[in-house]
C-alpha cells in the first residue's frame, strides 16, 4: 500500500518535472532527485526501481543538459561564429530565458511561452553582440544569430525529449 502511494507520488512530481522543463527549470534533475527519494523511502526490495534505474536516470539527465548546452552551439559553430558569440549566445539565452518567463502575465502557460521567447531572443541576440564585438558584417552576426537560435530551440527540445523519456523510464520501473 505505502509502495504505491509513494509511486503514485512520484508520477505526480515527475510529470511536474517534465512541464518545468519548458519553464527552463531543471526539471530532468528534480526528476533524478525524486526517484532517489522514492528508493530511500520505499527500499529496492519492492521489485520498483533500483540503485540501477537511478543510475541510468542520472545519465540521462546529464545527456540532456549537454544536448541542450551543446546544440546551439553547434548550430552557430557551423555558420563560422567566434567562441565570443557562442558563449554570449548561451549565458544571454538564459538571461532572457529567466526574464521571459516573468514578461508574459498568464500562469504557467505564459510563463513557458515567455521562457521559450526569452530563450530564443537572447541566443540571437547574444550570437549576434559576440559577432558584433568582433567586427563582423551585419548580415554575417545575422547568419549566425539565426543559427544560435535554431539551435538553442533544438536543444531545449531535445532536453524535453529527454525529460520524457525519463519519466516514462521510471514509470515502467515502478511495474
Amino acid at each position: 500500500m505505502v509502495y504505491w502511494v509513494a509511486a503514485t507520488i512520484l508520477v505526480v512530481v515527475n510529470l511536474a518535472c517534465v512541464f518545468a522543463n519548458m519553464l527552463m527549470l531543471p526539471g530532468n534533475w528534480l526528476m533524478v532527485g525524486s526517484l532517489c527519494v522514492f528508493i530511500l523511502s520505499c527500499g529496492t526490495d519492492t521489485g520498483g526501481p533500483d540503485w540501477k534505474t537511478l543510475f541510468i536516470v542520472l545519465g540521462l539527465a546529464f545527456a540532456g543538459e549537454v544536448l541542450e548546452m551543446f546544440t546551439g552551439s553547434a548550430k552557430a559553430s557551423k555558420k563560422g561564429a567566434s567562441r565570443r558569440a557562442m558563449a554570449l549566445s548561451l549565458l544571454v539565452s538564459m538571461v532572457g530565458s529567466i526574464a521571459g518567463a516573468f514578461i508574459i502575465p498568464v500562469p504557467v502557460i505564459g510563463s513557458a511561452i515567455g521562457a521559450i521567447a526569452g530563450a530564443a531572443a537572447g541566443a540571437f541576440s547574444g550570437a549576434w553582440l559576440g559577432e558584433a564585438w568582433n567586427g563582423t558584417d551585419v548580415s554575417k552576426r545575422t547568419e549566425i544569430g539565426t543559427a544560435a537560435m535554431i539551435g538553442r530551440m533544438i536543444g531545449m527540445l531535445a532536453k524535453l525529449a529527454v525529460g520524457a523519456a525519463i519519466f516514462v523510464f521510471q514509470l515502467v520501473s515502478l511495474w
